[in-house]
């Protein structure tokens, strides 16, 4: 979790000096050089050979120096917290993810559901400080939540200066919400949702109205930097649009500006674009469309690279990218598709531990896939070993969190519609982890259109 090199002021060996911590090592170090010798069963058809292999006569030259760097590391992070308070010298360094993967395996995350009365399906959510989280909803309102005094404040959406002849099949609801990295601009969804509202963080005051790019819902957006952002709508188009210097300095509120695209260009064989992600790492655009294809575009010039067919055309509806930029994740209705943002082509198949369960949401923390399903679940998968993530207190059994009910209304049109010999379960269309990684919202709704409910929840 935590590494402090100590360095001593009085004395010549910190209280971490421990000579036994040498012989545990050496221990597990001989374990492991007999793991890999020993042959298998029957022969591997793919045999990675570790440099180590070879290098035991200079792994010996190098022992006592490496022993006395070991000798001086403290691994206690108790260590790591005070040196930190305290100013000391030394070198620390602190895994991150840790903190979340721990309180997963160790069932210490417990959930503390939100009432958010009579709104319909969160779509969307991202944290905005360790006590705020902002979030949209199906019926086009936009919420910030404090987490300390429980309140919930709407956020009026802004509109067009000439939107009054603009048809109601344009409010969908908001889809998306987006943080530019200086995390001085959020990008999400206008009053009706072919266009795009720009506000100013932290005070969410708005300062733009982006129109006249898109003419169908905007499903997604993703900042390339800190002043330019791309949109994908179910108009099968990309939009480019900046927010200038002039844009981000307006101050004359109630009054906001207009941006108009810088570019429009049209997806080839995308037939309505579902999702978005910029691969920061390549320079690359991803966007997920509806007709089962994934679609790469250099962003170096705007221009699309390359598409693929995906192996499933069905209730492909999220799209991730790792911090690494070498995996995409791509929710599918009954397994979690990876592919190598390289090639794009699928490395492997996650299936979903109960079928048909749809995924509605994925990200990546560090090697942890996140995985929110249409029946009220949270699953793990562990990208390094291969399999979902497992439970430290039982061995038996995978991580999972499942919701409460939330609030889903009439009860007699669930039943009527059906659904009364099953258990009503909301699906999980977003979740995001606080800055910490040690706190985790989670929010959606019941899965049929059709239906009225809400599910939002905070796991701490």
């Amino acid at each position: 979790m935590s590494s402090t090199k100590r360095l001593p002021v009085y004395a010549q060996h910190p209280p971490c000096a421990d000579r036994k911590r040498l012989e545990v090592r050496q221990q597990q170090k001989a374990a492991a050089r007999a793991e890999r010798k020993k042959k298998p069963d029957r022969p591997e058809e793919f045999i990675c050979y570790d440099n180590s292999d070879d290098d035991d006569d200079e792994d010996d030259i190098a022992n006592e120096f490496t022993d006395h760097q070991i000798l001086r590391t403290s691994y206690n992070f108790v260590d790591y917290i005070r040196n930190r308070e305290s100013g000391l010298r030394g070198v620390q360094t602190f895994e991150e993810h840790y903190s979340s993967r721990h309180i997963l395996t160790h069932d210490m995350f417990k959930e503390y559901p939100i009432s958010l009365n009579n709104m319909n399906k969160v779509f969307c959510s991202q944290w905005l400080s360790d006590r705020q989280i902002v979030f949209g909803t199906k019926c086009n309102k936009l919420l910030v939540y404090d987490i300390h005094t429980q309140s919930l404040d709407h956020i009026p959406t802004i509109s067009s200066r000439n939107a009054s002849a603009e048809p109601e099949d344009h409010q969908s609801g908001i889809h998306f919400l987006q943080m530019n990295p200086s995390r001085s601009l959020l990008v999400t969804g206008a009053t009706h949702s072919h266009q795009l509202a720009v506000y100013r963080l932290p005070t969410l005051d708005p300062i733009a109205i982006a129109e006249n790019g898109h003419k169908d819902w905007v499903f997604d957006a993703v900042w390339l930097d800190d002043e330019f952002f791309v949109s994908g709508s179910r108009d099968s188009k990309l939009g480019l649009w900046h927010v200038s210097e002039q844009t981000r300095a307006f101050t004359n509120l109630p009054e906001y500006g207009s941006i108009k695209p810088v570019r429009m260009k049209d997806c080839k064989n995308a037939q309505k674009i579902r999702s978005l992600a910029f691969n920061r790492q390549r320079r690359e655009l991803a966007c997920l469309s509806l007709n089962g294809y994934i679609h790469v575009w250099n962003m170096e010039n705007f221009k699309q690279s390359l598409s693929r067919r995906l192996p499933s055309s069905q209730e492909n509806v999220c799209l991730a990218v790792k911090e690494d930029g070498a995996l995409y994740a791509i929710g599918c209705r009954s397994y979690t598709l990876l592919l190598d943002s390289r090639t794009l082509q699928p490395i492997r198949k996650i299936l979903a531990r109960y079928s048909g369960c749809g995924i509605r949401s994925a990200s990546f923390q560090d090697n942890t896939l996140t995985i929110g399903t249409g029946i009220g679940m949270l699953m793990f998968y562990d990208l390094k070993a291969n399999r979902y993530l497992e439970s430290s207190i039982n061995a038996s059994r995978t991580v999972v969190l499942k919701t409460s009910r939330g609030f889903v209304f009439p009860d007699e049109e669930f039943a009527d519609q059906g659904f009364h010999q099953m258990k009503y379960t909301p699906a999980i269309y977003t979740h995001c982890y606080d800055f910490s990684s040690t706190r985790l919202f989670a929010a959606g709704g019941p899965l049929p259109a059709s239906m009225f409910g809400n599910y939002a929840g905070i796991w701490q």
